[in-house]
């Protein structure tokens, strides 16, 4: 009897990490939240579930939150990518000397309304960047950003914000000698994936 209670007990609990990555998904397409551990916290505030056990992890909310792209967004969702990867095309030609690199959700088909095209650039100085931009004059804003190398290290690294034609640009500049390894996702903590130029170009013509 005790067995058949726990397996219910699990049944239910499967159910609502479901629901609570159900909503947290359509929070982020919807609200523009990009925090998916705040997204997490407001679905289970508003499910009434504060058991930790209940929540799910960041990919179950990135696999719902393709689900909800394909069921509430089938026509747009694709259109809407294919232009970030244009607008990301034209970025990476511009950085070119940077070595540019896509990363994020403009690479993984995962990207909304909300999403800047993540690029990430290869310099000696964050300055080289920053003079690129001065001397077309293109404003930008500067920041940081804690990137973990191995599970049990972060680094931080500067970031470059900007917006050309309603598109959100965000740099984040590395030396030019971690181009040879990627960063850890936050998604699946495993290396992250990047796109070259020419890598971005394939998938483009592969979707044409």
């Amino acid at each position: 009897m005790h067995a058949q209670h726990g397996h219910v007990s699990a049944r239910v609990r499967n159910e609502l990490r479901r629901r609570i990555a159900l909503e947290a998904a359509r929070l982020i397409s919807e609200s523009g939240i990009r925090d998916f551990a705040l997204a997490k916290r407001k679905a289970a505030e508003r499910l009434g579930a504060f058991d930790e056990g209940s929540l799910p992890k960041n990919i179950e909310i990135e696999e719902a939150l393709r689900e909800h792209q394909r069921l509430f967004q089938a026509e747009e969702h694709p259109r809407l990518v294919r232009a970030l990867r244009e607008a990301a095309r034209e970025a990476m030609q511009f950085f070119a000397k940077f070595e540019p690199r896509l990363v994020g959700p403009v690479l993984e088909g995962s990207a909304d309304r909300h999403s800047a095209v993540c690029l990430h650039l290869f310099a000696d100085t964050p300055e080289e960047v920053m003079i690129v931009l001065d001397e077309h004059g293109i404003d930008y804003s500067e920041s940081a950003r804690r990137l973990r190398t191995t599970r049990n290290h972060s680094i931080e690294f500067p970031v470059l914000q900007l917006v050309r034609e309603s598109t959100a640009f965000d740099l984040t500049i590395f030396p030019r000698d971690a181009i040879r390894q990627a960063p850890l996702d936050r998604i699946d903590e495993k290396p992250m994936r990047r796109a070259s130029l020419a890598a971005l170009d394939e998938l483009l013509a592969s979707e044409s």
